[in-house]
């Protein structure tokens, strides 16, 4: 639900309801070893487990990994630290959420458009 250009080129979430571990480091370009420790580090992360522990994670996970690898990689913020501002923004956070929501869609929505006129 990020702008690819606001953050490092990172790609455009499709429009699907569940991604692998594989699907969301390629999304979110960090290794799927990274993923499952931020799982441990961070409650908000909470990616679906079928069977044989297979992970499914959701559009609003993908979102989360997203601003935990910025917070971590582009803002310098530790663990601890990112953990904190995750889970201290409340309100904060849902205003931001809704923003990348409107943003994603804004986005495909154009993208729609030009496939429509082509």
């Amino acid at each position: 639900m990020l702008e690819a250009s606001s953050h490092n080129g990172l790609p455009v979430i499709p429009g699907k309801r569940y991604f692998t571990i594989g699907e969301v480091s390629d999304l979110c370009d960090v290794k799927p070893h990274v993923l499952r420790y931020w799982e441990q580090e961070f409650p908000q992360l909470k990616p679906l487990k079928r069977r044989g522990n297979r992970r499914y994670y959701q559009r609003q996970d993908v979102i989360i990994v997203r601003q935990i690898r910025s917070l971590l990689y582009e803002h310098g913020f530790t663990i601890g630290g990112a953990r904190q501002r995750l889970s201290g923004d409340g309100a904060k956070s849902d205003v931001t959420h809704s923003q990348q929501i409107v943003q994603q869609m804004q986005h495909e929505l154009e993208e729609l458009l030009h496939i429509l006129k082509g």
